[in-house]
C-alpha cells in the first residue's frame, strides 16, 4: 500500500508538493496579518480577512498534498 502511495506521490510535480504551497500559504497568513496591523491605509486593513481566510484555506487544502 505504502509502495502504491510513493509511486503516485512522486507523479505530482516539485512545486506542486506539500513543502512550497504551505510556504505560500504561510506568507500569505502572514501578509494578511501584517495588513491587518497596519494603521495606513483603509484598503489593506478591509482586505486583510479576505487574505487571512485564503491562507488559511489554502494551508488547509494543502496539508493533503503529498511530501
Amino acid at each position: 500500500m505504502t509502495e502504491r502511495i510513493a509511486r503516485y506521490a512522486s507523479r505530482w510535480p516539485l512545486w506542486l508538493r506539500r513543502g512550497p504551497c504551505e510556504a505560500v500559504a504561510m506568507a500569505l497568513i502572514g501578509v494578511g496579518v501584517l495588513m491587518l496591523m497596519q494603521p495606513l491605509s483603509l484598503n489593506l486593513y478591509s482586505y486583510s480577512f479576505v487574505t487571512i481566510l485564503a491562507g488559511t484555506l489554502g494551508f488547509v487544502i494543502v496539508s493533503h498534498f503529498p511530501d
